[in-house]
């Protein structure tokens, strides 16, 4: 465990965080901080999806924290990030599956937004009115929309922040009068929300609510839509004709998967992600109210909210992309630790048998993400055999009998959880965070 009585004079025992990017992680930029090893991280994050992608001048489809800088994290090592609360301010919200008009982008409607009218990359636009045609262009007043709602809805949360029920048409524009305020959008957001398109077509739905970060993770090695911080949307990036198009080799080599709208990435849960650059730059955003696994929809209730995190250095992390410690009630069945009844069967069965010991095991979760889903298994099993030494044939069977593959985001991103043997995550530093999370 770090001793705070160690750290530099200038590194702070927790950070507030109200800054947000221009929807680019740029390791060049200044962050915020330093918090020290061990200290608590703060936010209050801005909606993730949907208000950035109609928000022309934002470059990279979403809106998250300017990174923060933790004292101690070098290239190589990992930090763990215990997340101790994520709660939700908004009081409503809007979203749906999406298509993308043709003639709004150069390349990609998430990256390189434009008006086809002036023909300005970037434009800064402002609202009027509502609907879909909303968002108008500051320099010759074209509505400009690289998204558009195919299906939607307008959705508002009890008082608890427990259910949400979906809105009809006239109390979607009565919303949409007041967009800012009933997103809770935060007063350095520089997005339009999301709102103001007003969306009504499933009114009537009542939904629970579980909310999750979308975007958690560290900042890339180079600058990168922060979106795209990930194998499947990164891939969008892959030669692409804007500002930030890459290669291949670059998207592998410099993603850090902060962007992975994995459910499981909630309050409780212990997230372990890599150091790309020094301090390694933790930073957030994407909270979402809730999602059914895969976001098959392509969008999901994105809302603004209050973060906690606490943060931790691990030396000499051998991955390079998260894993995650999910809180026991969001394991497989499969994954989930052993109980004492369960283990003394297992013990008879030992004896019977002349089986001389019963490996400990405990639950892991490794990231895969690639451009579709069956690369992002085979990514997330080569990850899980390297971080435990061991075979991708050993980790599939594993995966098999003792696990799952969890899909978090269709295209790519998925989860390879299973039960692995304790005396592995401890040789990689990580033992110590399946004792705590599952009381082993």
């Amino acid at each position: 465990m770090p001793d705070g009585r160690n750290a530099s004079p200038t590194s702070r025992r927790s950070v507030v965080v109200q800054e947000f990017t221009n929807s680019v992680l740029d390791p060049d930029a200044p962050m915020l901080g330093p918090v020290e090893n061990g200290g608590t991280i703060i936010a209050n994050t801005a909606p993730g999806c949907w208000g950035p992608m109609i928000t022309p001048r934002l470059r990279g489809g979403h809106e998250v924290t300017k990174p923060i800088f933790v004292e101690g994290a070098e290239v190589g090592d990992g930090v763990a990030i215990r997340i101790r609360d994520i709660t939700v301010t908004s009081i409503a919200t809007a979203s749906g599956h999406d298509s993308s008009p043709e003639g709004f982008c150069l390349g990609d409607p998430y990256v390189a937004a434009r008006c086809p009218t002036c023909d300005t990359v970037w434009p800064e636009t402002h609202i009027e009115g509502s609907g879909q045609d909303s968002v108008k262009c500051d320099v010759c007043g074209n509505a400009v929309k690289p998204f558009e709602i195919v299906h939607g809805y307008t959705v508002t949360f009890d008082d608890t922040r427990s259910v949400g029920l979906t809105l009809p048409h006239e109390a979607a524009e009565t919303i949409a009068a007041q967009a800012d305020h009933y997103s809770a959008l935060p007063d350095e957001s520089r997005q339009h929300s999301i709102l103001h398109f007003a969306p009504s077509d499933m009114p009537g739905t009542l939904i629970r609510m579980r909310p999750f970060m979308g975007q958690l993770g560290t900042c890339p090695s180079m600058p990168m839509p922060d979106s795209h911080n990930a194998g499947d949307f990164g891939a969008f990036l892959v030669g692409a004709p804007h500002d930030y198009g890459i290669t291949l080799e670059q998207l592998n080599e410099h993603k850090t998967d902060g962007h992975m709208d994995i459910d499981a990435v909630r309050a409780g849960a212990i997230l372990v992600c890599p150091v790309k650059v020094p301090g390694a730059g933790v930073y957030m955003g994407d909270m979402h109210a809730g999602q059914g696994d895969g976001e098959i929809a392509g969008h999901t209730m994105d809302v603004s909210g209050s973060v906690t995190l606490q943060v931790e250095v691990v030396k000499d992390y051998p991955l390079d992309g998260p894993v995650l410690f999910p809180l026991e009630e969001d394991l497989p069945p499969l994954a989930k630790p052993f109980t004492e009844a369960e283990k003394a069967k297992g013990q008879r069965l030992a004896t019977k048998w002349g089986v001389s010991q019963i490996e400990p095991l405990a639950p892991v979760s490794v990231i895969g993400t690639a451009a579709n889903l069956n690369e992002a298994i085979e990514n997330g099993l080569a990850r899980a055999a390297k971080l435990l030494d061991m075979t991708v044939a050993e980790v599939r069977n594993r995966a098999t009998v003792n696990g799952a593959i969890e899909i978090g985001r269709a295209p790519g991103v998925i989860q390879v959880t299973f039960l692995a043997p304790l005396a592995k995550l401890d040789a990689v530093g990580l033992g110590d965070y399946a004792r705590e999370q599952y009381g082993l």
